[in-house]
């Protein structure tokens, strides 16, 4: 490895077929950049979450990506130069710039930009989300700053929404949020329909909303994108709901954070095309 190759990663536990090595690899070739990009699963490697992070820190990483379940538990270890951001309490990509690294939200910026591209000159209404975990809290964030005129929140472990109702009142948001019992009750009365769990991602089947629910709404956000065509979206554009597949949190997020890592600004257009395309031989860690 060169002394110019820029050397990214991942650390989650369910991470065999995500897309971000290829994304950022081939960021890196439209700008003239030699990338390498590593998935790091802890129990494959024998460690916890915070060996394996030191060892980015100590192994010339410039910066890393951070998933589930680790998007909490990471943020003790950082400095989150954005107060925004640090309000999250959740983070996804670390920069080793110094010490502590610098941690940022790249779900949160990357669910704004999805949600406007796809919905230019619509408002996200009264929002039903199921999960307040990591990407849950980035999400919440988000609808915050799209103006969701209210929350409805549910997760079984009423702890953390509980955690996030606190996050989002101590930033003093300008989004009435509510907690309820049963993701029934919260989709009642919504405009929008989004899933933060894990469920529907490859290894987690099922629906986090279930089928019998979905038809009142107008739009629907999936975080999970493997795959991409989840139960739930499916189901959704079914009954006649539009549609932002957790691809384009996914996409947006990846940009955001390549130019956290690089300082650089990746032809976004270009580098949706390389993706739709076949893979290439690449440097690609397993």
């Amino acid at each position: 490895m060169s002394d110019a190759t820029i050397r990214l990663g991942l650390i989650g536990d369910n991470i065999t077929r995500s897309q971000s090595p290829r994304l950022h690899v081939a960021a890196g070739r439209l700008c003239g950049l030699d990338v390498t990009y590593e998935r790091l699963i802890p129990a494959d490697r024998g460690e916890d979450f915070e060996t394996v992070f030191d060892r980015c820190l100590s192994e010339g990483f410039r910066g890393i990506n951070i998933t589930y379940p680790y998007k909490e538990r990471v943020v003790p270890l950082l400095d989150m130069p954005d107060p925004a951001i640090a309000a999250i309490g959740a983070c996804n990509t670390v920069v080793f710039d110094w010490v502590p690294p610098s941690g940022y939200n790249t779900d949160y910026t990357g669910f704004v930009s999805a949600f406007r591209e796809a919905f230019p000159d619509a408002t996200a209404g009264t929002v039903a989300m199921a999960g307040a975990g990591g990407v849950g809290k980035a999400v919440a964030f988000g609808l915050a700053a799209l103006g969701c005129k209210r929350l409805l929140i549910f997760d079984r472990d009423r702890a953390k929404a509980e955690a996030l109702s606190s996050s989002l009142e101590a930033a003093a948001v300008e989004m009435p949020v509510e907690l309820v019992p049963s993701i029934e009750e919260a989709v009642v009365a919504a405009d929008g329909l989004v899933n933060c769990t894990p469920v529907g991602m490859v290894g987690y089947a099922g629906t986090a909303i279930p089928k019998a629910l979905i038809g009142r709404q107008r739009w629907a956000f999936d975080a999970v994108y493997t795959p991409v065509e989840t139960e739930f979206l499916s189901d959704a554009r079914a009954a006649g709901l539009s549609i932002i597949s957790g691809y384009e949190l996914f996409f947006h997020q990846g940009v955001d954070a390549f130019r956290h890592f690089t300082g650089t600004e990746v032809d976004a257009a270009a580098l949706r095309a390389v993706l739709a395309g076949p893979e290439p031989e690449a440097r690609i860690s397993a």
